[in-house]
């Protein structure tokens, strides 16, 4: 099937309400478009040299979302570029970003990422340390924390997935009461091409799609 194919489809299945975030790591501007040509209306970059590459192209056609992980030195440059940073995992991020955004006068929509599988090799705050990372920022003036993102096992049985949904959605729904100041709980993001269907019965309201929109890659999928 055609990127064109994939998306209508995807978009056809998704209930009303449920952002869907074309991840385009390592595809073609000329990919990228024929997505957006397609009704995509949120490209998530996971790099953001390659996102500027494909914002050159396309400029802002669309909201463009920074998924993957954020290093300090990039910020400056990924302010200016993104919508809304998804991968917000310790205060010091959340600071670099803030004072990067005070500079050019923007407020940026953040996601906590929450490493819901408590893996040693991925990012994301822990789920028991939620609440403390998310009161500490809060009152950073230039960013706004408006929701969660978690990833949930990349490959196997998307089932397994679901333990780590249903743990992020009752730590979205808590924070959601919590009321903080500069905080509102409107975007849970979580499930990939694996398992994005098992999210969405979770209660995630955004889902991030690489692989079947685009096809396979030759050395991972997404």
């Amino acid at each position: 099937m055609t990127i064109k194919q994939n998306v209508k489809q995807i978009l056809s299945e998704l209930p009303n309400g449920v952002g869907l975030v074309a991840a385009a790591k390592t595809r073609t501007a000329e990919e990228v478009l024929e997505a957006i040509e397609s009704g995509v209306k949120i490209i998530g970059e996971n790099y953001v040299q390659e996102a500027e590459g494909s914002y050159e192209v396309i400029g802002n056609k669309v909201k463009w979302h920074f998924i993957g992980y954020l290093q300090k030195n990039k910020v400056k440059k990924a302010v200016r570029l993104f919508d809304m940073i998804e991968t917000i995992d310790s205060v010091d991020l959340a600071t670099e970003i803030d004072k990067r955004c005070a500079q050019i006068g923007k407020i940026m929509p953040v996601l906590i990422e929450i490493n819901s599988g408590r893996e040693k090799q991925k990012s994301g705050v822990l789920p028991e340390n939620t609440e403390q990372l998310v009161r500490e920022i809060s009152h950073l003036q230039n960013i706004k924390v408006t929701g969660l993102m978690t990833m949930g096992p990349r490959f196997g049985n998307p089932e397994n997935s679901r333990p780590y949904f249903v743990e992020t959605k009752m730590i979205f729904d808590r924070m959601k009461k919590l009321n903080l100041p500069n905080v509102e709980m409107r975007y849970l993001s979580m499930g990939m091409t694996n398992s994005y269907k098992i999210a969405l019965e979770e209660g995630a309201n955004m889902v991030r799609i690489g692989t079947k929109i685009f096809g396979e890659r030759d050395y991972e999928q997404d």
